[in-house]
């Protein structure tokens, strides 16, 4: 074999290899366009200038998807505005409704006699979500074959509905038609919504129409429960020029929304209006039945362990209380020695320190005599408590001086 025959070889070799190799084109994540049996879907809003004739002779595109309402719905009542100038604005909100919905109404009728799929959608904005789900509705009177979806731009309640409100929105619409609409956002608030898919359960799983002007998409692309995009809006204002444009189809100008399909034209037909949810993936870190999850290391622990307490000072209590006993025994015997033997009654302080004993004895006269009696009285049988007969021995001995037997109290209270 020659050389120039070895390199023909060579040649035909790499060229054999690339060929079965798959192309760029072929990844639903870079330049799917270029594909030439992918699906084109166009969008636009009552401000777009078209013409539908020529947009048909693209056999490539497959449907259009059109703005239908914007927010809340306007008041009703323009002329109970005291405003004058408020009452104009509404007026002019009206005309605007009323042109809007008339060339709404029309381009569907048109689009859809030349072949095309239909869809509408709902700019969401501040307010209500379920007077603006059947603002939408009332405005699109979308039938069962047309696509419906809720355009959230961004992840920014202060300018579009928030996402908790944008589950209430799908959940009226679902309740007032049997289904589901797509969503349409861009990638920050995609990911943020695949990132939080168990507190957002039904947006996490509406068909996703993704906004990003990129030839790839494969490292920003937000997964979750999405595993693929029903819709990839590539091309607008955004990155098109008047000379440059990723796709620019007949009939349309630059400010057109292009969008791909990850399926042939027959295909999307086929899975038109993409009405139903995505299946739920669990996210990596959801524990499985019968597992625990893994604690932080930040959180103690209680000890099962009791703790360790001396309760050696416990001993010393007996000891105390003895103490304590003998001081006040020797209280009561200088304030009986203090008395002598002419008072038959007591100050007011020994009066309220035995206001027990005055109730027992009304009729008596409070003498030390009957209070002692009454002191010996138990207020309950000495088998009531372990230290009744102590009670009972040093009432004895206060007033009885050294006649009371001592030797039935309790050892403890014995020990020196």
């Amino acid at each position: 074999m020659t050389i120039r025959a070895q390199v023909f070889a060579l040649a035909a070799l790499v060229t054999a290899l690339m060929s079965s190799a798959p192309s760029r084109a072929d990844s639903q994540f870079q330049t799917p366009w270029s594909n030439q049996q992918r699906a084109i879907v166009l969008d636009g809003y009552e401000h777009n200038s078209f013409n539908l004739p020529e947009i048909v002779r693209d056999p490539r595109i497959a449907a259009f998807i059109h703005k239908a309402s914007d927010g809340m719905p306007a008041a009703y009542h323009c002329g109970r505005i005291a405003d004058v100038k408020d009452q104009e604005i509404c007026r002019r909100i009206w005309r605007n409704y009323a042109v809007s919905r008339e060339l709404y109404q029309t381009r569907r009728v048109l689009a859809k006699a030349l072949g095309l799929k239909w869809g509408s959608y709902h700019l969401a904005r501040p307010g209500n979500p379920i007077e603006q789900a059947n603002h939408f509705i009332d405005y699109a009177e979308p039938t069962s074959d047309e696509l419906m979806a809720i355009d959230i731009e961004d992840n920014d309640p202060a300018r579009f509905m928030s996402l908790a409100d944008g589950e209430i929105f799908v959940a009226q619409i679902k309740l007032r038609t049997g289904r589901y609409p797509v969503l349409y956002t861009n990638g920050t608030t995609a990911k943020y919504i695949a990132d939080h898919r168990l507190a957002l359960p039904i947006l996490s799983r509406l068909p996703l129409w993704y906004a990003r002007y990129e030839a790839d998409i494969a490292p920003h692309f937000p997964k979750g429960n999405w595993q693929d995009y029903a819709l990839w809006q590539f091309a607008s204002q955004n990155n098109c020029s008047k000379t440059r444009c990723p796709y620019r189809p007949n009939g349309t100008n630059r400010d057109i929304d292009v969008n791909i399909a990850d399926m042939t034209v027959a295909e999307l037909k086929r899975a038109w209006p993409f009405d139903t949810l995505v299946p739920a993936v669990l996210p990596d870190d959801m524990p499985k039945p019968g597992e625990r999850p893994a604690l932080p290391s930040d959180i103690l622990m209680a000890s099962m362990e009791p703790p360790l307490v001396d309760y050696s000072g416990l001993r010393q209590i007996p000891d105390l209380l003895i103490a304590a006993a003998k001081g006040l025994v020797a209280t009561v015997q200088a304030s009986i020695d203090d008395l002598g033997d002419t008072p038959q009654a007591v100050d007011a302080m020994v009066t309220a320190s035995v206001i027990r004993i005055a109730k027992s004895h009304a009729s008596e006269k409070l003498t030390l005599e009957t209070i002692g009696t009454s002191l010996r009285a138990p207020m309950a049988t000495p088998d009531d408590h372990p230290d009744s007969h102590l009670i009972a021995g040093l009432v004895g001995f206060c007033f009885d001086e050294t006649s009371t037997d001592m030797s039935h109290l309790p050892a403890y209270a014995m020990q020196r």
